[in-house]
């Protein structure tokens, strides 16, 4: 990128021209608007809020309903479903601020914004759990008392959560700050100064490792473990197993990967290690904005990929459903008969 000079005569002891090389990089680019794409990305958050919060709530009601017969990957899922409906209901904020701007106060941009990075940690961890928790029943063949491992259970949700809390501890920088171009308030990060930048540098890079990365691994490696256990089975649960483990590790590969992908290229582009420019910048902000609705609505995903498609799951909301009068006691001990009949101690709770 060539820079700008700029003659400034000065005729102290006679005329003398000086030069001043001004990097264009250093100038801030005009923002782009683009209301159509920020009224689409309102409308995504709505619709992502009201899938979420009704596929949350009713995978929470049907766990709770049937606690009796609580397993640990219940408990997980329970975790996941709150995690889920928590990050669900921090969207229309959102919503509202991608059309209109922040309207809610300093206070409030830094509650939500901790609200929606706590459960985004915790959803993620817990997606990890979840795959170590199938390992082991599966490949490992754990077997101890259930009480036992309902405490290991819920003690580590418990670390989850605290160490989600922990992880989102930096978003506390954001603050309610008013933008210069639009004169509209927005939420945003306020870092300032050479420290605030290596700050905001390494919260970046903790969030694509623990956020991302070791997650990430940590499912590759105990599903295709788990996956490789259950070709050597037979039967048809095998085979729906592996497409729903299968299915787990693609959604959150779809979901989330685009968006670190875009986040890392932002970062690499403010510490200028890849070539700056107001056009490239404008790409990003567009990436940004398109991957991280992406990212969202993985929060609706979880309850059709790990609920609505598991067996038991299923089995326990007709049960519910015929409790309740709303589906005939006949059709629930069908499904429950054929059910029984086709599944065995391995593939049964896969998911």
């Amino acid at each position: 990128m060539s820079s700008i000079h700029i003659k400034i005569p000065i005729t102290s002891n006679g005329n003398t021209t000086i030069y001043f090389e001004i990097d264009p990089s250093n100038f801030p680019c005009d923002p782009e608007t683009y209301p159509a794409m920020d009224t689409l990305a309102a409308v995504v958050y709505s619709l992502v809020c009201f899938l979420a919060v009704t596929g949350n709530l009713v995978v929470m009601t049907v766990i709770l309903y049937n606690r009796r017969t609580t397993s640990t990957t219940d408990v997980y899922l329970l975790n996941l479903a709150t995690a889920d409906l928590l990050f669900a209901l921090s969207l229309p904020f959102w919503a509202v601020d991608a059309t209109s701007g922040w309207m809610f106060g300093d206070a409030m941009c830094k509650v939500v914004s901790m609200l929606q990075e706590v459960n985004f940690y915790s959803g993620i961890l817990l997606l990890a759990c979840i795959s170590v928790d199938r390992y082991l029943a599966i490949v490992r063949s754990a077997q101890s008392h259930k009480q036992n491992r309902l405490f290991l259970t819920k003690l580590v949700c418990g670390v989850v959560w605290v160490l989600a809390v922990l992880l989102s501890l930096p978003v506390l920088y954001k603050s309610e700050i008013q933008d210069h171009f639009s004169k509209q308030f927005i939420c945003n990060e306020d870092h300032d100064g050479e420290f605030d930048e290596a700050w905001k540098l390494a919260t970046k890079i903790l969030r694509h490792i623990i956020g991302f990365l070791i997650p990430l691994g940590v499912m590759v490696f105990c599903y295709s473990v788990t996956i490789h256990r259950l070709c050597q089975t037979k039967g048809f649960q095998k085979q729906k197993a592996m497409k729903v483990v299968i299915a787990v590790v693609l959604a959150f590969l779809v979901c989330w990967l685009p968006h670190n992908v875009t986040v890392f290229t932002d970062t690499l582009l403010r510490r200028k290690l890849i070539a700056d420019s107001c056009v490239r910048r404008h790409h990003i902000d567009r990436a940004l904005s398109a991957t991280q609705s992406l990212g969202f609505l993985h929060s609706c995903i979880n309850p059709i990929l790990y609920a609505f498609i598991g067996v038991k799951f299923r089995r326990n909301l007709l049960k519910l459903l015929a409790d309740k009068g709303l589906v005939k006691e006949r059709e629930e001990s069908q499904f429950r008969r054929s059910v029984q009949s086709s599944v065995n101690g391995m593939t049964s709770t896969t998911i």
